[in-house]
């Protein structure tokens, strides 16, 4: 698990790991699966000899290394799980579930400060990194046990200390219990690959690009050349929030790939809600830094959800997205709100 459960032992895959074997050639991610399923079953010996087999020939894969770092943390053999993951958090700084799984190892061996530097490492990539949120906070409960600890060993009349290190302990007590987990790559449902269009047609206008309300099952991937940014137009049909809603996240998605920031930023409210309660002048820094590194993105979507209620609607899809340096899929949700005429995103979060 990636979650932080420090009673507990297994450590799994996370989710955006199984998107990523979702992106890899049918025949590597059988072998993937093949391994993890292995992982699930204790053949742990089998399933590193296989992991092994699977890095001699791609040595710089990082669903193969990820693997392997897991099986290593089953095995017992932290420090070489830690030499795993630190140097894919090297290769791979776009991603946060190898210094997630660093802090999880760091916990489990009691180094608290390391494990709080890794966890934070992981949001200041992904924001919206929803786990590495929880385990922060887990670990920061760690440090306030210590810290009331040590003031009781200094004062043991402290009564302060005594009732704020019980509700530490109870809040400790209540977060070990069994919780919902991320599933294993093993549990995955074979997925076939998804190929983004290698000259997709720029977007000319909303209504050339809206699909009907009901999803297409094929994925949208919008134009990664620059382009002439596209100037929303009034629907035609009053009322009709499926058919507004998609031409936004058509709009938000092409922006995206062809790195207009202002045109991508524009798709935020203005009380949009950051993903780590940073302020919004610090958010939009971070993305127009992300969006400016050097090279072509590609971001794309399918089986999109849309409900409404009023002036606010939940807008679900599967995410595709496409750097020079990283190449992910993950389920992405849209809170979604209309300000002077036209919705805009109020909150954005990765997962279901």
């Amino acid at each position: 698990m990636t979650k932080i459960r420090l009673n507990a032992s297994r450590l799994l895959a996370s989710a955006v790991s199984v998107a990523l074997l979702a992106l890899a050639p049918t025949v590597h991610a059988d072998a993937l699966q093949d391994i993890s399923k292995q992982i699930k079953q204790g053949q742990h010996a089998q399933a590193l000899e296989q992991v092994d087999k699977y890095l001699a020939a791609k040595p710089k894969d990082a669903q193969g290394r990820f693997l392997k770092g897991i099986v290593l943390t089953e095995m017992n053999k932290p420090n070489e799980a830690i030499v795993v993951f630190s140097k894919l958090t090297e290769d791979y700084p776009e991603l946060p579930e190898p210094y997630n799984n660093l802090a999880v190892i760091y916990a489990q061996q009691k180094q608290y400060d390391k494990a709080k530097q890794a966890l934070e490492m992981a949001i200041r990539t992904h924001p919206s990194y929803a786990t590495a949120h929880e385990n922060l906070g887990d670990i920061y409960a760690r440090l306030a046990s210590q810290a009331y600890d040590k003031a009781l060993q200094i004062d043991s009349s402290n009564s302060s200390a005594q009732n704020k290190l019980a509700l530490i302990r109870d809040l400790m007590s209540t977060a070990s219990r069994p919780g919902k987990a991320t599933k294993p790559i093993a549990d995955a449902r074979p997925v076939e690959p998804v190929k983004l269009a290698e000259a997709p047609k720029p977007i000319s206008t909303p209504a050339a690009t809206a699909p009907a309300a009901a999803p297409s099952p094929a994925a949208v991937v919008a134009p990664a050349k620059p382009a002439e940014t596209p100037k929303p137009t009034p629907a035609k049909a009053a009322g009709d929030a499926n058919t507004e809603l998609t031409n936004a996240v058509d709009l938000w998605a092409a922006a995206w790939s062809r790195k207009d920031l202002k045109a991508y930023l524009a798709a935020y409210a203005r009380d949009f809600k950051t993903p780590a309660g940073e302020s919004r002048a610090a958010w939009d820094a971070e993305r127009q830094k992300r969006i400016n590194k050097p090279g072509a993105i590609q971001v794309g979507y399918e089986n999109l959800r849309i409900t409404v209620d009023g002036d606010k609607a939940t807008v679900k899809f599967r995410q595709h997205y496409k750097s020079a340096s990283l190449k992910t899929s993950s389920n992405k949700v849209l809170l979604m709100g209309k300000r002077d005429g036209k919705w805009q995103i109020l909150q954005e979060r990765v997962g279901s």
